[in-house]
């Protein structure tokens, strides 16, 4: 079975928009992260597709590079996260809207 390029960019639409719709509904932020990570992998799928499609291996390379900056802003966002949780006892982004005054 032969996997078409609008198969795959109707599935990368369908999960950027869980994680869209999941980012801005939910008020936890590590929710929140896991959404913006789900956002990230469906503009994998898109860079995967076109490449396949394209015959081009220079999606794979944009791939990789985005593997490497949501690997980064996953362990920087959950320490920051850990050390948050430490000194208030909460996640929810309402209560932490008090750090920005």
């Amino acid at each position: 079975m032969v996997v078409s390029l609008n198969l795959c960019l109707g599935l990368a639409a369908a999960i950027f928009v869980v994680g869209m719709t999941g980012f801005v509904v939910r008020r936890n932020t590590l929710v929140m992260l896991m959404c913006i990570e789900l956002m990230l992998s469906s503009v994998n799928l898109v860079f995967a597709a076109f490449s396949r499609q394209l015959g081009d291996a220079s999606g794979h390379v944009f791939v990789l590079m985005n593997f490497a900056v949501a690997a980064a802003e996953a362990a920087i966002g959950l320490a920051m996260l850990v050390e948050i949780y430490r000194r208030r006892r909460t996640v929810d982004v309402d209560e932490l809207k008090s750090l920005m005054e």
